[in-house]
């Protein structure tokens, strides 16, 4: 048991009409870490993740949570399995401290109310009616109902939308303490230094396909960056003969030079750098060096354009 994954598609097709929102997507979710999904607008991810909720019926394909198929076995699972919906399911009438009382009940283990409120920041407005609470406090609510079961496995859809730092902070911290109580947690934000902060594996779909399944390190990889900043238009073909085999020098925007190496940047790569600039008689400004984020991954991947 110990060693089936809390979350396991394989070869997932669902379409709506004309329109094939996943098409033959596979991948798994390992017990007791955080995975975050993560694709543009329209890849599929919100399919996917109703799917392994029980919401959606493949069309072909397979899905089982904790082992068991999320539709046919829904009222096995449902104790089990904390949702947090983006917006609604939550009665406009309802008082926070009111409704995760009643949540509590359903569950033989829950987590105390009260702790939740305060962890949450929303002790304060216990009694205040859910229809009258910010974005903010209402996504906190939601987040507290996914969670008060102790769920094995909780889904978190953009858990942190909307929320200030402090909030989102917060939220963090809880992601992390169910991991660390063992939970499982599947994630889906906007945020990329949220995924790469909290999570285990990054699964990155586009297109109803998986693109790539990694930790965050194995996705960003050893690659290094060296940033500077110098007169706009310098032809850099010296300096990438210069540089180690497989460098690439970019200028983007005009006047901001870029130089990656696959094997990372080292005291001799600097050397070069300033040395070919010292040779065009220009100062290298604002020269750093940066490590490829989950951001930079998941733009080459999905492309940079904007989607709706």
């Amino acid at each position: 048991m110990g060693d089936t994954p809390a979350v396991e598609i394989t070869g997932l097709v669902k379409s709506y009409g004309r329109t094939t929102a996943v098409a033959g997507l596979s991948m798994r979710a390992v017990r007791g870490e955080v995975t975050a999904v993560l694709g543009p607008n329209g890849a599929g991810k919100t399919t996917t993740i109703e799917a392994c909720e029980g919401y959606r019926r493949p069309d072909a394909g397979t899905v089982r949570v904790l082992g068991l198929d999320p539709v046919k076995d829904a009222r096995k699972l449902r104790p089990r399995v904390g949702v947090m919906l983006q917006s609604g399911g939550i009665p406009t009438a309802a008082r926070p401290a009111d409704y995760l009382k009643v949540m509590a009940r359903f569950y033989a283990h829950p987590v105390d109310p009260a702790v939740l409120l305060d962890r949450l920041g929303l002790a304060e407005s216990a009694r205040t009616p859910f229809r009258r609470l910010s974005g903010g406090q209402q996504q906190r609510l939601a987040l507290a109902a996914a969670i008060i079961g102790r769920p094995e496995l909780v889904f978190l859809d953009e858990p942190t939308a909307g929320l200030d730092p402090q909030a989102r902070l917060a939220t963090w911290e809880l992601v992390a303490g169910l991991r660390a109580s063992g939970a499982t947690v599947i994630l889906t934000t906007h945020y990329l230094e949220e995924a790469e902060r909290l999570a285990d594996q990054v699964v990155i779909v586009d297109h109803g396909t998986l693109v790539t399944q990694g930790t965050p390190a194995e996705l960003t990889g050893s690659q290094g960056q060296l940033r500077f900043r110098a007169e706009p238009g310098l032809d850099t073909s010296g300096l990438v003969v210069a540089l180690p085999p497989a460098s690439v020098v970019k200028e983007s925007p005009a006047g901001a030079y870029l130089v990656e190496l696959p094997a990372g940047i080292d005291p001799q790569v600097v050397a070069t750098v300033t040395a070919w600039c010292a040779e065009q008689g220009v100062l290298a400004k604002n020269l750093r060096i940066e490590s490829r984020t989950l951001e930079d991954v998941f733009l080459e991947l999905t492309g940079r354009e904007l989607r709706s």
